[in-house]
């Protein structure tokens, strides 16, 4: 009783003392003001700026879409998990195959999960953005749409990591002179990407049906065109390497004309840039040396050697234009 009689006193006590105030909070310059409206203005413009691309589907339409877009397979792992490499298998590969071969492989009902997943997220972000207001767009309002993207983002890379190991299969089967294996795997991991965002998983198809299709289709693209290419400027690329190796005939020009020749070459080189100038230069040996090879170029300038095709064309048609403005063929033509 006494406890009981005491503890009432105190709680009395306590009851007539005054509350502590509130803290008040400091005061925001107009400065930081004005940069927090310019920030979440221009965070506004890029949320209504941007594309959402998304399969639609008749199931983000049903009662229980979030549900069916949420709640994971009961077979399901953990994504992306690693396993050990056998010795063996894992003999004569480079570090990024064998990284590939620890990542095991989506099952059915995994891969439709995240395909459903990622589009759901994507178009439950386009219909919330759909609903705004683009000049009353709140700071969280936002901050929801972009969390669903970048999640939307992360399922991407599941699925798209499962399934390198296709774009080294099909690969292999199609490496040639043109197209090295390493530019081959590297073009097919961008055809994989785009046909990630294309699949439709509604119709139950498996992903990697589509994907071979989607990859195969680049890769003959790509080797249609290599071979295209190598049939229009092989003649050319023959006839510039022939005359670099063989002197000039002084029969037929004089010395000083060999010299006016020489300083126009010279000139015309000057108009190129200092890339262009180094792949002519080098591809057909006015530098003394063997004249080198598209490869040999691509890996020292550290590009593919398609991009060192293109700058040499880009370059000989340049060389064309300015020895038509010189009038060089009617030139050479009067001293023969």
């Amino acid at each position: 009783m006494i406890r009981q009689i005491k503890s009432f006193s105190q709680s009395v006590a306590r009851s007539g003392q005054p509350k502590p105030k509130p803290k008040s909070k400091r005061p925001v310059s107009k400065q930081v003001l004005a940069e927090r409206k310019a920030t979440l203005q221009k965070r506004r413009q890029l949320l209504f700026e941007r594309e959402f691309d998304y399969i639609p589907c008749r199931q983000f339409l049903k009662a229980n879409a979030e549900q069916l877009a949420t709640n994971s397979p009961l077979d399901a792992k953990i994504p992306l998990e690693q396993r050990a490499l056998d010795a063996t298998a894992a003999k004569g590969l480079s570090p990024y195959l064998a990284s590939l071969y620890k990542t095991r492989l989506l099952t059915k009902d995994e891969e439709q999960f995240y395909f459903r997943r990622m589009n759901w997220l994507k178009f439950r972000a386009a219909t919330t953005r759909g609903r705004l207001d683009q000049r009353r767009a709140t700071l969280k309002q936002i901050d929801q749409i972009e969390y669903a993207l970048a999640e939307a983002e992360t399922v991407k890379a599941i699925l798209i990591t499962s399934n390198l190991r296709l774009v080294v299969s099909i690969a292999k089967k199609f490496v040639d002179p043109n197209n090295s294996f390493e530019e081959l795997v590297s073009e097919g991991n961008i055809a994989l990407m785009r046909a990630v965002e294309k699949f439709n998983f509604a119709l139950g198809n498996r992903f990697s049906t589509y994907a071979t299709y989607a990859v195969q289709r680049h890769f003959f693209r790509i080797c249609f065109k290599g071979r295209q290419q190598n049939t229009r400027f092989v003649s050319d690329d023959q006839s510039l390497n022939n005359r670099s190796t063989e002197a000039l005939s002084t029969d037929s020009c004089s010395v000083e004309q060999i010299a006016i020749l020489r300083k126009l070459f010279a000139q015309f080189l000057t108009e190129l840039e200092p890339r262009e100038q180094h792949i002519v230069v080098a591809r057909f040996g006015f530098d003394g040396k063997p004249p080198r090879t598209f490869r040999e170029l691509g890996t020292t300038m550290g590009v593919c050697k398609e991009r060192i095709r293109q700058i040499q064309t880009r370059a000989m048609e340049r060389l064309r234009s300015m020895a038509c403005e010189a009038h060089l063929e009617q030139t050479v033509g009067d001293w023969l």
